[in-house]
Order: C-alpha cells, then structure tokens, then sequence
C-alpha cells in the first residue's frame, strides 16, 4: 500500500521547504503544520498569534508539539529496521492477506507499519509528516491516534472486501502506512473546510494518488480506497462535532466506526466461508 509522489500545494511562509495547507486567518499567510496555531475561528501563524520568534530547544518542547506523528513515524521506522534485520519471514508474520486475517486479527493493524523498502517507507513518513502535525494539533492527540489507526484498519478491511476466496488475491499480502495516510489526506480535507480554508491542492493531492494505485501494479489500491473512505467518514464525524463540549460524542462515533469495520469484516468472513464451500461442493 504505497503513496506515490504527490502534488505541490502552497509553501510555508516560515518554513519555505515545508508544504502549506492552511492559512492564517488574520494575515492570510500560509502555513505548515508546524506554524499553525489554533485560535477561536481557524487557526493563526505564529506572528498573529503573539508567540513570536522561538529557539529549536524551546519549540521541542511546547505542550503542542506534534508528539503522536513523530511517534508513529518512529515505530515505522523501528519495524521496518526489524524487517531489515530479521528478514522476509519475519516481515510475513505481520502483514496482512484476507487467507489468515480471521485467524490472526493483528494482522490488519500491524501491517500498517510494515514496508516493502526504503523507498516506501519514505515514501509514506514525508506524507504522513506533512499533513500529520496540522491534524493532530486540529484534531487533538486522541483523536488523531484514532483517525490513523482506524484508516490503517480500513485498509486492511478495504483489501478484504474486494478479495475473491476463490483467486489468488485471497492470498497475496499488503504492508504499508498508505491507508493510513490516505485516511489522513481524506480528513484534511474535512478540516480545511470547517476552518473555511482552500481544499483543492490536497484533493489534486489524494486523485493523484489514487490514479498511480490503479496505474502500477504492485500497490494495493484496495487498501487505499478502505483507508481514504475511512478517513473521510471520521473526518466528516470530527468536523460535525469539534467544539469542546462534544469531545465524548465524537470518541463515542469514533468507537462507533470502529465497531462497524469490525463487523464488515466478520461478516465478510462469514460469506467467503460459504463461498468456500460451494465451490467446493
């Protein structure tokens, strides 16, 4: 489940090697995840919203660095130095075919930190960098966590629902974060809207890629459909309920789509079974 190069949307006026999908809604400037500033309506740079010119030591430091991204992309990088170090039978164990997913449920979260090489795993740490510090400081630690992991999931549960138990992509394995960062892109998108922000170059970003999954082979498409429709139904969840006061009711929809992924794959488990048995029969 690779991510292909994307395209250019506006660069950070602070940062200008780092890509912009916002605005700040005072001066208008763009800025990165890292730059942006949650204020009462949208979000602010760091010149508007009074906190001015920062060292490194200090800016590690903030209560509002993105602690979440950064983690996540380290445990892809450990399991990927794992699967470097242990080799491809180790890699076998964690990556996710629908032929063992029922027996081996771990297989549909922990394949999302798996790669196929270097390429891949860069591949998906820049785009799950460049859009991952704006949404977990939108969003909230929680709440990001839960997107990620519950697109990683999608995906996993896309691959399912699309494979035949009667042809070979019942048993072909998928690894990589793309689900994920597709749910990401797709929730940006949903972010960027309530903010009243521009959401046309992250969905050029998300059509693009989506034409390489169908385009090159080797990368699981259906992983990244499972993931963008994922991501785009939390975020649609967490851009309908984002004040304050309705933080329990978007955990409690959060649980709720959980619960629904869940049960699509147990259900589709239960048909492949009887397919299984036709044919033979």
């Amino acid at each position: 489940m690779s991510t292909p190069p994307t395209g250019a949307p506006a660069r950070c006026a602070n940062h200008p090697d780092r890509n912009a999908y916002v605005r700040c809604q005072r001066c208008g400037r763009p800025i990165c995840g890292e730059c942006a500033r949650n204020a009462p309506v949208g979000v602010h740079c760091p010149s508007c919203a009074g906190d001015g010119h920062r060292n490194a030591a200090r800016s590690i430091l903030r209560s509002d660095t993105p602690v979440a991204t950064y983690t996540i992309m380290a445990l892809c990088v450990l399991a990927y130095g794992s699967q470097f170090i242990l080799g491809s039978g180790w890699t076998s164990r964690w990556m996710f075919a629908p032929v063992v997913g029922d027996i081996e449920p771990w297989r549909f979260i922990t394949a999302g930190f798996m790669h196929g090489g270097i390429l891949h795993l860069a591949m998906n740490m820049i785009a799950l960098w460049s859009v991952g510090m704006f949404l977990e400081r939108s969003l909230g630690r929680t709440r990001f966590v839960s997107l990620y992991l519950l697109s990683i999931l999608g995906g996993s549960v896309g691959v399912l629902l699309l494979a035949s138990p009667t042809s070979e992509s019942w048993y072909i394995g998928v690894l990589g974060a793309s689900g994920g960062v597709f749910g990401l892109f797709a929730a940006v998108v949903f972010e960027l809207k309530r903010l009243g922000q521009n959401a046309q170059s992250m969905l050029a970003i998300i059509g693009i890629n989506l034409v390489f999954g169908f385009v090159f082979s080797g990368i699981s498409w259906q992983g990244h459909v499972g993931g963008l429709v994922t991501g785009a139904l939390l975020g649609f969840i967490y851009s309908r309920l984002s004040s304050p006061s309705q933080k329990l009711a978007s955990y409690a929809a959060t649980a709720g789509v959980a619960v629904l992924l869940i049960a699509l794959a147990v259900i589709r488990y239960s048909t492949a079974g009887a397919v299984a048995l036709s044919t033979v029969g």
